[in-house]
């Protein structure tokens, strides 16, 4: 067996209680087979970025052990993103929930329908905050530190709750 490989998945949600929303995917993270949380950051309130006229999101990062490939942690976390009633509209609209795999190990992946690191991840306070909460020394392949990266994009518009 494989040893368990360190990842990072972030969350958001901005419609039906985001917070008990966020909450309870950390929990359906670490109930996915052969995963488990080590770390959760804080809950952040973050403004919207790209389409505004929606609530402000709730966004949060699980660190997890697992044995799983990127496709299938992908695929669990699609799965409990549809318990969640997800629906994909509007780009960066509004959503129940929100999970993607910002980090897999030092892993640099380009496939269809799965980037790794999150393509966007580099550029976006309302990941690197709650990055840094779990994996303070984190790396993002291909951009350098977590650290340096949100030196800077700075913190507007992040609150930690």
């Amino acid at each position: 067996m494989s040893p368990p490989v360190a990842a990072v998945v972030a969350l958001g949600s901005n419609l039906d209680d985001p917070e008990a929303q966020v909450r309870r995917a950390f929990g359906e993270i670490a109930a996915l087979p052969q995963t488990r949380v080590t770390a959760r950051s804080a809950l952040y309130r973050t403004a919207p970025v790209g389409f505004a006229d929606q609530p402000p999101f709730v966004n949060a990062c699980a660190k997890v052990e697992t044995r799983l490939s990127p496709r299938e942690l992908l695929d669990g976390l699609l799965a409990i993103e549809a318990r969640h009633g997800r629906a994909r509209g509007i780009p960066n609209g509004p959503r129940t929930l929100d999970l993607d795999i910002v980090l897999y190990g030092g892993a640099a992946i380009d496939e269809p329908g799965l980037a790794i690191p999150h393509p966007r991840a580099h550029g976006r306070a309302f990941v690197l905050a709650p990055l840094l909460d779990v994996w303070p020394d984190a790396e993002i392949p291909g951009k350098g530190p977590a650290r340096d990266c949100l030196a800077k994009v700075g913190l507007a518009g992040v609150e930690r709750l």
